[in-house]
């Protein structure tokens, strides 16, 4: 889904935000959009005042901002050193199996990123996922397939 200019404005057709509130708009069209597409960062900046540099700036500096498309359901799996050594690896991989993504991917259909990360400071729940912002501790092959499932049962992936 592709962003408009007037999707970016207030009910009252004012500007969505101000500079100070640079990094709300982004979340916003984040939430929205599932990634920041390049239209909706020049439109930002316009609305904003503020240079089309300094909006990537920040889309670019924060992990939590993509400015590719992303799924719907995002699972994260953590390869810190506590999850690695507790079998993260292989929780990454039963995710890529199930998903039949590689992690750094989203599905065809647009309904799943899958991501790894360097530590998530979770260790005590290791090995950890994270799935739609839900931690998932002590993770193991059959919890991927109940996560996954729950997902598609609950959020109709």
């Amino acid at each position: 889904m592709r962003p408009s200019k007037t999707d970016l404005e207030a009910p009252t057709g004012r500007p969505a935000g101000r500079q100070r509130a640079l990094i709300q708009v982004l979340q916003d069209i984040q939430d929205r959009f599932h990634w920041l597409p390049p239209e909706a960062l020049g439109h930002v900046a316009e609305a904003l005042g503020v240079p089309l540099a300094q909006v990537y700036g920040v889309a670019t500096f924060y992990r939590s901002f993509s400015l590719s498309p992303r799924g719907r359901h995002i699972c994260t799996v953590c390869l810190g050193t506590a999850c690695h050594v507790r079998g993260g690896g292989a929780v990454l991989e039963s995710f890529e199996r199930r998903l039949g993504i590689a992690a750094g991917r989203t599905s065809s259909d647009g309904a799943y990123t899958l991501e790894k990360v360097n530590c998530l400071g979770a260790c005590a729940l290791a090995p950890l996922a994270v799935v739609d912002g839900r931690y998932h501790g002590q993770m193991t092959e059959a919890k991927v397939e109940a996560v996954l499932a729950a997902v598609k049962k609950n959020g109709a992936a």
